[in-house]
């Protein structure tokens, strides 16, 4: 099995719980990488495709993929362009999203028209999205919508915000949990 934590927009892989959470799966015998993605202050789709790219490659039923935020949207949209047959172990989107951030309009660009996530879930054996009872970036609705399009329902952490460390969120026992030892 092999682990890829995904951050999202502002974030590098020191930040918030990526450390934690990659600690803890190698503990448990997981190789996990936390790639940087280029320039995360001002993502650019097309760099962050080939970033996501030359990282998850064609995942398998071994392959355990967290991501995070605008990382979430990346993902998807990888998961989305692979051609063929492919399967996903473990999917985990922490406060995911397909819709525009009524709080973060300069990321417009690159979340355009969302991702199309229709035919993902059967493709994912283990798929969790978890968000905050009161996210002031990513609304909750749209992660439920993201949920509810993936046929699953969101995990809710209460008090947690955007899952970051200036949010208090330095771990994140829910999404190790979502991951089989």
């Amino acid at each position: 099995r092999r682990a890829s934590i995904i951050h999202g927009y502002g974030a590098t892989p020191d930040d918030h719980w990526f450390g934690w959470l990659a600690e803890r799966l190698r503990a448990d015998g997981i190789p996990t990488t936390v790639p940087a993605l280029p320039d995360p202050q001002d993502p650019d789709p097309v760099r962050w495709a080939d970033a996501v790219r030359g990282e998850l490659g064609t995942p398998d039923e071994h392959t355990v993929v967290v991501a995070h935020s605008l990382g979430s949207l990346a993902v998807l949209r990888h998961l989305r362009s692979l051609p063929g047959t492919w399967r996903l172990g473990t999917l985990v989107l922490v406060s995911g999203f397909v819709d525009r951030l009524p709080a973060l309009p300069e990321l417009d660009a690159y979340i355009g028209q969302g991702c199309d996530v229709t035919g993902l879930r059967d493709r994912v054996d283990r798929l969790t999205v978890i968000r905050s009872d009161a996210d002031p970036l990513v609304p909750t609705g749209h992660t439920d919508r993201l949920a509810g399009m993936l046929g699953v329902s969101a995990h809710i952490v209460p008090g947690a915000g955007h899952f970051l460390a200036s949010d208090g969120v330095t771990s994140l026992p829910e999404a190790r949990e979502a991951i089989p030892r």
